[in-house]
C-alpha cells in the first residue's frame, strides 16, 4: 500500500515538472479523493504533509524516524478510508488531524515502543561532563519520567504538551481536537495520580 501512495505522489510530481498547475477547492478534491484520482492524492500529500507531521511531532516528540513513520501510516489511512468523510461533520483537514493524532497515540500505546522504550541502551559517556568528570546523576529528572511513564498515554500526552513543551489548555485541545473541559479534567487526574505515586 505504501508503494502505491508513493507512485501516486510521483505522478502528481511528474505533472507538476511539466508545468500543469493543480489546485482544488476543499469540496473538488474531496471529490477528486474518493474517485481515486492520482493527482489529488499527491496534491493532499504536497499540501498537508507539513501540518499532519507537526501534529504528529507534538506527540511522538523524542523519535523524528519515527514520526516520519506515523506521517506515511496516516496517508496510507486517509487512503483506505476516504470514503468514510463526510462534510457535513467537518473540514477535510480536521478528520485527517484526527487520523494522524490517533495514529500518534496508538504508537505510543503499542507494546513494541514501550518495550524499545523500556530497552534503550545508554550511552558510554551518559555520567561524564566536561574533562570525562564523573558527574551525578540527575535523580529527580529520572525518578519523574518513570512516574509518568505510569499513567495512561493520553494523560501523559497532555501532561507533557502542558508542563514540558509549555502548550495552554486551549493550545491543547486544538492541537488534540479534544474539548477544553476535557484537557482540564484530564490534566488534573493526571496531576492528582502523579501525586498519589510520588507519596
Amino acid at each position: 500500500m505504501f508503494y502505491r501512495f508513493f507512485l501516486l505522489y510521483l505522478v502528481y510530481l511528474f505533472t507538476i515538472t511539466l508545468g500543469i498547475p493543480l489546485t482544488y477547492s476543499e469540496p473538488q478534491l474531496v471529490i477528486a479523493l474518493k474517485d481515486r484520482d492520482n493527482q489529488a492524492f499527491g496534491y493532499l500529500y504536497d499540501n498537508y504533509a507539513g501540518a499532519l507531521y507537526s501534529i504528529i511531532k507534538q506527540i511522538i516528540t523524542d523519535n523524528n524516524e519515527l514520526a516520519s513513520d506515523v506521517l506515511q501510516e496516516v496517508f496510507i489511512n486517509i487512503y483506505r478510508k476516504i470514503e468514510t468523510y463526510d462534510q457535513t461533520k467537518g473540514r477535510l483537514f480536521t478528520w485527517m488531524l484526527n487520523i494522524a493524532r490517533n495514529a500518534s497515540i496508538d504508537t505510543l500505546r503499542s507494546k513494541s515502543y514501550q518495550n524499545a522504550q523500556k530497552n534503550q541502551e545508554l550511552p558510554d559517556n551518559v555520567y561524564k561532563g566536561a574533562g570525562n568528570q564523573t558527574t551525578q546523576m540527575n535523580v529527580d529528572n529520572i525518578g519523574l519520567k518513570r512516574v509518568l511513564e505510569k499513567l495512561k498515554p493520553e494523560h501523559r500526552i497532555l501532561v507533557e504538551l502542558a508542563y514540558f513543551k509549555g502548550f495552554t489548555h486551549e493550545e491543547i485541545a486544538e492541537i488534540m481536537t479534544i474539548p477544553l473541559g476535557t484537557v482540564k479534567t484530564r490534566i488534573r487526574n493526571a496531576l492528582l495520580q502523579l501525586r498519589e505515586y510520588l507519596q
